[in-house]
């Protein structure tokens, strides 16, 4: 039987913790050795996790952490149930390894970034640093309008250079700012592809409706992470559109099988952006042929369900909430 192995980082500001000692003597904490680029895998044995492919086969990818937040690996294919409109399906494939990804940052150049520019270009470096060699990277920067500031690249180091440039200034048109990124990562080589937020408000100057990057966000095929730096609830001056924010960030996030991490603490906001970087490269592939073979080009919901180990805390699965099915 295959080992389990759940991966901490003990962020203690963050409520990540290592686990006590009555779970350490069930499994104790571990760090996986990291999987081989993709491009040391033979071609015939090449699986690139992606929602919506031109095939039959549906490709999701699941995280699965425990109460801490801690990732755990070393699961097998029982241990998973999938389900599309709530009837099952045979899970025709299962993997689990470090694929190349194209992303997308999202960075806020608001006014209201001004003392929070020095922490959030730390994060970004974190982030890198758990980059694949094969991954791709573009920045979307925005204030009152989105703006293309560095194409796809796999110089991490250029994307750094263009946030040391970065002013703060003007109003936050998020919303036009995601919508940007998802048309452009539609170009992205990488069958993965993902988009990161850096944002410390709610969108106040954008063209585009919330609606309208929901339903792109379901046609992207690609996970949505946010790090949202918000004042607090109690912060003079908050407006409405601030106030939402949180709630924004959090409901795109979770229907692209993402997350949204709020950030009371601006020294937490490195350790964050490690931390989403490690997820993207821990996450587990289930592939199915789906039951409804009509091509009716409807969007379909998708629920993966776990059968927990023995021995293991309660487990959680983290996935994307559907795709479109191919059109006619």
């Amino acid at each position: 039987m295959k080992s389990l192995f759940i991966i901490g980082l003990g962020l203690l500001a963050a409520g990540w913790i290592a686990a006590g000692p009555s779970f350490a003597q069930q499994a104790r904490p571990s760090i996986t050795p990291r999987p081989k680029p993709a491009s040391e895998i033979p071609e015939s044995e090449r699986v690139t996790p992606n929602l919506r492919i031109d095939t039959n086969l549906v490709l999701i990818p699941v995280t699965v952490t425990t109460p801490l937040n801690q990732f755990v690996t070393g699961m097998e294919r029982k241990n998973f149930r999938l389900f599309e409109e709530k009837v099952e399906q045979e899970i025709a494939y299962f993997g689990s390894f470090d694929a190349p990804l194209s992303i997308g940052m999202v960075f806020d150049a608001s006014g209201s970034m001004g003392s929070k520019l020095t922490k959030s270009r730390e994060a970004a470096a974190q982030f890198f640093k758990k980059a694949n060699p094969e991954d791709e990277f573009f920045l979307v920067q925005f204030n009152d309008r989105p703006q293309l500031v560095m194409d796809f690249t796999r110089s991490t180091e250029e994307i750094q250079s263009r946030l040391t440039f970065t002013q703060a200034k003007g109003r936050t048109a998020l919303l036009d700012g995601i919508y940007m990124a998802l048309h452009h990562l539609k170009k992205g080589k990488n069958p993965r592809k993902a988009l990161l937020i850096v944002s410390d408000g709610g969108d106040n100057s954008s063209r585009y409706s919330e609606s309208e990057v929901r339903n792109l966000l379901r046609e992207a095929d690609a996970q949505m992470y946010a790090m949202g730096i918000f004042e607090s609830i109690g912060a003079r001056g908050r407006t409405a559109e601030e106030m939402a924010g949180p709630g924004l960030l959090d409901e795109l996030a979770q229907m692209t099988g993402g997350r949204h991490f709020p950030v009371d603490n601006l020294n937490d906001l490195p350790d964050i952006a490690a931390k989403i970087g490690i997820e993207l490269r821990n996450q587990y592939v289930l592939g199915y042929m789906s039951k409804n073979q009509v091509r009716d080009g409807k969007y379909r919901r998708v629920q993966v369900r776990l059968n927990q180990p023995r021995g293991m805390p309660p487990l959680r699965a983290i996935f994307r909430q559907g795709y479109y099915a191919p059109n006619q």
